[in-house]
């Protein structure tokens, strides 16, 4: 839990905002997981989302579908994903590390056992699609027991109500969902993004990271200045699915130093 709070209390005394970039765990294979993170870290990301594949991501455009079915296709399972963070872990001990996913493989590996070894593994968040606040109450128990901030979706439509339910629950971040849609859908449009956060803002404390539809610098730059946070998945992951393997450390480095940039530039 430390280590996001500390990264956006950083970030706040830089007047910067945080680059979180998505990338599905053992996607294209799981040996590419673990040198992808270090080079998104050495790119400019402050936080990594690692996804855990799943064989029904409800939330999920067709490009992250894609990289779920290739992660389980490579024997990619849940104990394999702590097992990559783990091993982050051995040469990074200060990016925060977020799982993002559904509740299926957590509630059968349990809740307990799952938390434990995710804290063990260093992990610092968890944001599970499907865990609605009304039925969160015991899982996030069990989650802040070992130091796992719990991260929640707002939604475009959220209202006033909804807005203080989720915030009463989530630390870490919010995330924020700029449209409406799945992950990689349409262009985004930025005065409804600042108007949320606006209104989001009269309710919580807590950092606001945007995601869903930001796919080139220039999106980033304008959602930087509205935001705490500009979240990366889709455009990032398009690149694993259409370049050569040999290729995909140096294009994703380049996208995300282009990304942070532009943000660093606002």
């Amino acid at each position: 839990m430390a280590r996001i709070t500390d990264c956006f209390d950083r970030l706040k005394q830089q007047n910067s905002t945080a680059l979180i970039p998505f990338i599905t765990a053992g996607d294209p294979q799981p040996e590419f997981t673990v040198p992808f993170m270090h080079a998104l870290v050495s790119a400019g990301a402050d936080i990594i989302e690692l996804g855990i594949p799943f064989s029904d991501p409800m939330a999920d455009g067709p490009v992250i579908q894609k990289a779920s079915e290739r992660a389980l296709a490579a024997g990619t399972h849940l104990k394999d994903v702590l097992e990559m963070v783990k091993t982050f872990r051995q040469q990074d001990s200060d990016t925060p590390v977020v799982l993002m996913g559904y509740l299926n493989p957590i509630e059968m590996m349990g809740y307990e056992a799952f938390a434990q070894a995710a804290h063990a593994a260093g992990v610092d968040g968890i944001l599970s699609v499907d865990l609605p606040p009304e039925e969160a109450e015991e899982p996030l128990k069990i989650f802040k027991k070992y130091q796992l901030d719990p991260i929640f979706l707002l939604a475009p439509t959220s209202d006033d109500e909804r807005i203080q339910k989720v915030a009463h629950y989530a630390s870490g971040y919010l995330y924020s969902v700029s449209l409406k849609g799945v992950t990689g859908s349409a262009n985004l449009d930025v005065n409804a993004v600042s108007e949320k956060m606006q209104q989001i803002r009269q309710h919580t404390d807590i950092p606001i990271g945007v995601g869903f539809g930001i796919k080139d610098p220039e999106t980033a730059a304008q959602v930087a200045k509205v935001s705490d946070a500009v979240i990366v998945g889709s455009a990032l992951v398009k690149r694993i699915e259409t370049l050569p393997h040999g290729e995909l450390l140096e294009s994703m480095s380049d996208f995300v130093k282009s990304l942070r940039h532009a943000m660093d530039n606002v």
